[in-house]
């Protein structure tokens, strides 16, 4: 069964509705709900895929965990029994999906770090030679290892797309120590994971990060690791100069690049092969990075 959203369920104020996630205000704490709806290209889309929120929560949680040694997160707990039947109505629903987190304040800049050349910042290198200012040598081919992994921010913006932006204009808007600070957690998280996933077969291209303070102190929040804030692609599909098939939602944008939807109203519903190719996509990245 897929979840299109907790408001029935959840007896707290509702802060904020985002493509996939629901925000509730606990009064202390945050509570975080991950749905199973799914988008592509700025629209959500019918129906939604079974057990994508489960794997995006857990992994989350998977992750959060083993970097907490590293550096803080907003994470208070993920078990649904401990809210009780006052807040939650139907708890064996939200089993799996839910985070009980830390109100911080968040930084409104993404945090993006690439260590292969594909995406975006192929696009600007194709474009520019340089990915956010930052110069590349000539001659890189897509989907080509970068020497070392690069710091890419983007300022976030709630309606529209985020900007992507050069370090400096980053420094401009959070200040230099604070800028330095992000791009040193974003750089050391990403190569941790990095070397994780090449351990199980797993080439970790790009990944973005979110940031919060709580007590003056910079934490991470938001979701990490998960397919939907990460390029994962199977060491098994890699190859220069093609569009490689990322371990994410890639049946749905192959689906949808197929068919005649002019990408100005809604799609048709998903095709339910599509919906259960998801599903097992989604399902396949969360078994191979935590079994």
């Amino acid at each position: 069964m897929a979840l299109s959203t907790a408001a029935d369920l959840v007896k707290a104020p509702l802060l904020y509705k985002g493509k996939v996630r629901e925000l509730y205000d606990l009064g202390e704490h945050y509570l975080i709900v991950v749905t199973d709806r799914i988008s592509a290209f700025d629209y959500v889309l019918d129906p939604a895929v079974p057990e994508k929120g489960n794997v995006l929560n857990q992994l989350s949680s998977f992750w959060f965990e083993l970097t907490g040694g590293m550096m803080d997160n907003h994470v208070v707990h993920t078990d649904v029994s401990q809210l009780g039947g006052d807040l939650v109505t139907e708890p064996e629903l939200l089993k799996n999906r839910i985070m009980v987190t830390r109100k911080a304040e968040r930084i409104d800049i993404e945090c993006v770090v690439r260590g292969y050349i594909t995406g975006g910042g192929w696009r600007q290198y194709e474009a520019t030679g340089e990915v956010n200012g930052i110069k590349l040598p000539e001659g890189l081919r897509k989907n080509a290892k970068l020497e070392v992994p690069i710091f890419t921010p983007a300022a976030k913006n709630d309606v529209g797309h985020d900007e992507d932006i050069p370090m400096e204009r980053m420094k401009e808007l959070v200040g230099d120590a604070l800028a330095i600070e992000l791009q040193e957690k974003s750089l050391r998280l990403y190569e941790f994971a990095r070397d994780y996933c090449d351990q199980r077969g797993i080439i970790l291209a790009d990944c973005k990060f979110e940031f919060g303070i709580v007590d003056g102190k910079v934490i991470l929040i938001d979701e990490i690791f998960t397919p939907d804030a990460s390029r994962f692609w199977a060491k098994e599909n890699y190859a220069l100069d093609i569009e490689i098939d990322s371990m994410d939602k890639e049946p749905v944008r192959t689906y949808l690049a197929g068919t005649d939807w002019d990408k100005n109203s809604k799609p048709d519903p998903l095709p339910q092969e599509v919906v259960e190719a998801t599903t097992a996509r989604y399902v396949d990245i969360y078994n191979r990075l935590t079994k």
